[in-house]
């Protein structure tokens, strides 16, 4: 793992949580600075192996996601790829539709070492289509994203999530609010509508978006 990618991803994690430096050096039985100056200064070069494993578990990925060496399982060398199921099912990012057809409709191959690196469990992955424009420009009708069931409201934080809202199955930009446990639900296009200071118990949070593609042409 790119030194460079662990600093920032340790940043881009504490920024999502709103942490702080000092906060997170504390954490870790260090000085106040010690973290800012990793990531700002790559001093030390690599985190401790303790303190990685502290953070990890403390943000909820993969050590190899923070500089952590990639184990690769006897399974992974004789069989690089692992299919990731594309479901029948569409999320929507406009007015809202509930598919239940959720089916397997094929299913996707990507390496696991790279799957790996995205900090999830491979077998918690489904691929689905978005369905309508509110997310749009960032997600746009008819692109497919991978949803991490396993990254669901138990850690939840800053992201694009899909979620169920009043029985409707739909993808959008979740913002922790200033009041304990709550949060907004946002569309990224401005014509669509939000739903500020939501209470978590009307939403299920089925996982969130870890990659999109989308079709040229």
């Amino acid at each position: 793992m790119d030194d460079l990618f662990a600093r920032q991803t340790l940043d881009r994690l504490i920024a999502e949580r709103r942490d702080n430096y000092g906060a997170v050096s504390r954490l870790l039985g260090r000085n106040p600075a010690y973290i800012q100056q990793y990531i700002k200064r790559g001093t030390p070069r690599r985190l401790d192996e303790q303190d990685r494993r502290t953070l990890a578990r403390y943000f909820g990925v993969d050590e190899t996601q923070l500089g952590g060496p990639e184990v690769v399982p006897a399974r992974a060398a004789r069989g690089a790829m692992h299919p990731v199921p594309r479901l029948a099912l569409g999320a929507s990012a406009g007015a809202g539709s509930l598919d239940d057809d959720e089916r397997t409709a094929g299913a996707v191959g990507f390496d696991r070492g790279w799957l790996r690196s995205l900090g999830v469990k491979p077998d918690m992955l489904s691929i689905i289509s978005v369905d309508g424009e509110s997310m749009a420009p960032t997600l746009r009708h008819g692109d497919d994203i991978m949803v991490d069931r396993g990254d669901d409201g138990t850690r939840l934080r800053d992201g694009i999530y899909v979620l169920r809202l009043d029985g409707t199955l739909m993808v959008k930009r979740i913002a922790m609010g200033p009041r304990s446990g709550r949060f907004s639900i946002l569309s990224d296009n401005a014509l669509y509508p939000g739903w500020p200071d939501i209470d978590p118990v009307l939403v299920e949070i089925v996982g969130r978006v870890v990659w999109t593609g989308r079709r040229l042409g």
